[in-house]
């Protein structure tokens, strides 16, 4: 299993960037490689991928999730093995550091090839910085605040508005990874990124 860790810093608040990330079926708009990622409910997403020429389904689940701190994910099912979490600082009223570390599994000898060569690493680099070019030209999204704990049946509204019971499709991890998932040519992390 490898560790990847990068951080960017974003010219956004941090609700804003927080905000962002939460909007799960926008990953495709700045993660390489994710083709779809659908919301299941309140802490599930499937995940559709296409990386290096194979196409990959799998599903997230959210463990952790504290508005405006933190998103923890881990994948379920399929044969792509990740678990992450993504953490939002404030660096100052208008910039907020994201700092995603992603535990992914390659497999296959492709998978394992581009982990052994940094690809994997530079992938989800990549998505980061897009993910830092997409919340500096978007703004304010329509961002879930509610909480998820570990072992909670489902999430607590917290503060801020809720748009209706739970979060509205497309929002609500976090590969990281994740994480996303991840960045280039090969595999890739995911909510994390996907991989």
């Amino acid at each position: 299993m490898s560790t990847i860790k990068e951080t960017v810093d974003v010219q956004v608040p941090l609700s804003t960037a927080y905000g962002h990330w939460t909007q799960f079926e926008e990953f495709p708009k700045f993660m390489e490689g994710v083709d779809e990622v659908r919301q299941i409910d309140d802490v599930h997403n499937h995940w559709t991928t296409s990386i290096g020429g194979v196409r990959r389904e799998f599903d997230t689940e959210i463990v952790d999730q504290m508005p405006d701190d933190r998103i923890t994910w881990r994948t379920i099912g399929g044969d792509t093995q990740q678990q992450g979490s993504v953490r939002f600082r404030q660096l100052d009223a208008t910039r907020t550091r994201v700092e995603l570390v992603m535990d992914v599994e390659p497999t296959g000898v492709a998978e394992k090839g581009a982990d052994a060569l940094g690809m994997i690493e530079r992938r989800v680099k990549g998505d980061l910085h897009r993910f830092k070019d997409h919340v500096e030209r978007s703004g304010e999204s329509g961002a879930w605040r509610g909480r998820i704990r570990p072992g909670d049946p489902g999430p607590i509204a917290g503060p801020g508005p809720v748009p209706g019971p739970g979060p509205a499709p497309g929002t609500g991890p976090g590969p990281v990874p994740g994480p996303g998932p991840g960045p280039g040519a090969g595999p890739g992390p995911g909510p994390g990124m996907p991989l």
